[in-house]
């Protein structure tokens, strides 16, 4: 896979896509739109609308913490990383901060309307906590022993905001999929937290422990689920053996970093792994709908690939 590496200083256009870390929005749209898909109702037609709702208000909250990460990064930035577009000019601090306040708030504005399309206070209540996790990482937690932990908090918060357009209370299968995603993701962030230095092996070796250990709790989705298709329920070999396969493909990328820690593998790794909740968030759908539904959510990784090649993931 490609890294953008382009150090040159980016145009306005190109610096904005940098800041709110334009490829990743579409991973983090993919969190709420599986577990939307999770809870509602199979035999009911899909209110479109709401789906694209809680997609773009994760989308707005995702691109307001990067780009607030950067603020609380620009003195940092500057002296490790100058090619950054606060370091380098291209954007204004208080430009950045700005745009950060703004999307945050738009995204919960949007959550705001989905409990208001539903009904009930769940994603209004579900958009304040995970905006309030966001700061929570950027101002603080990010560079302490709670960073990896509450990055996954964020992640599994998205989850459960798709979630909480159902009518019905969580139940075992719903937190045991959300908490999965934020496992996943707390070792993926622990992974990659010395990206662009050197990586110790064994940090390197916990982040994969930990990321591996998400998928593996996915595995137990069928013991805690009476939702699955037929087929899954009948064959609950099939779903072990799909995990397996996901694990075994992103797995290997994140070994070989470990044995070789330059950073060009290890940020290849943490790309890979990012681009891979895609694919766990919809080999989730189908575990609960069909191969056409699950292609919908996996088609958001082809973006996500190849903006990738233009503007940094990481």
């Amino acid at each position: 896979m490609t890294l953008a590496t382009d150090n040159r200083k980016p145009g306005p256009l190109l610096a904005y896509a940098q800041v709110v870390r334009l490829p990743n929005l579409f991973t983090a749209a993919a969190d709420p739109l599986m577990g939307a898909l999770f809870v509602l109702p199979v035999a009911e037609p899909l209110n479109m609308w709401l789906l694209a709702c809680v997609a773009v208000a994760s989308v707005l909250l995702y691109a307001g913490g990067a780009a607030l990460n950067d603020v609380f990064d620009a003195e940092r930035d500057g002296r490790h990383r100058p090619e950054r577009p606060i370091p380098a000019g291209s954007i204004s601090l208080q430009a950045a901060r700005s745009l950060g306040i703004g999307l945050l708030l738009g995204g919960v504005v949007l959550c705001l309307v989905a409990s208001g399309l539903v009904g009930h206070i769940g994603p209004a209540v579900v958009g304040l906590l995970l905006a309030g996790c966001v700061v929570l990482y950027d101002a603080y937690a990010k560079t302490t022993l709670l960073g990896p932990a509450t990055m996954g908090l964020c992640r599994m918060l998205n989850v459960l905001l798709g979630m909480s357009l159902g009518a019905t209370p969580w139940q075992t299968q719903h937190w045991l999929v959300a908490a999965a995603v934020g496992v996943y993701i707390a070792g993926v962030t622990c992974f990659a937290r010395k990206e662009a230095g050197e990586s110790r092996r064994t940090a390197l070796a916990g982040g994969l422990t930990v990321m591996l250990a998400g998928i593996a709790a996915l595995a137990f989705l069928p013991s805690t689920s009476v939702e699955l298709t037929p087929l899954l329920q009948a064959q609950p070999q099939r779903w072990y053996l799909m995990m397996v396969v996901l694990a075994m493909l992103t797995g290997w990328r994140f070994l070989r970093a470990v044995l070789d820690p330059r950073p060009a593998l290890v940020q290849q790794a943490v790309v890979l792994g990012v681009l891979s909740l895609v694919l766990l968030d919809a080999a989730v759908v189908y575990a609960v709908r069909d191969m056409p539904t699950a292609v919908m959510v996996l088609l958001l990784v082809a973006p996500a690939m190849l903006l990738g090649r233009l503007v940094r993931m990481t």
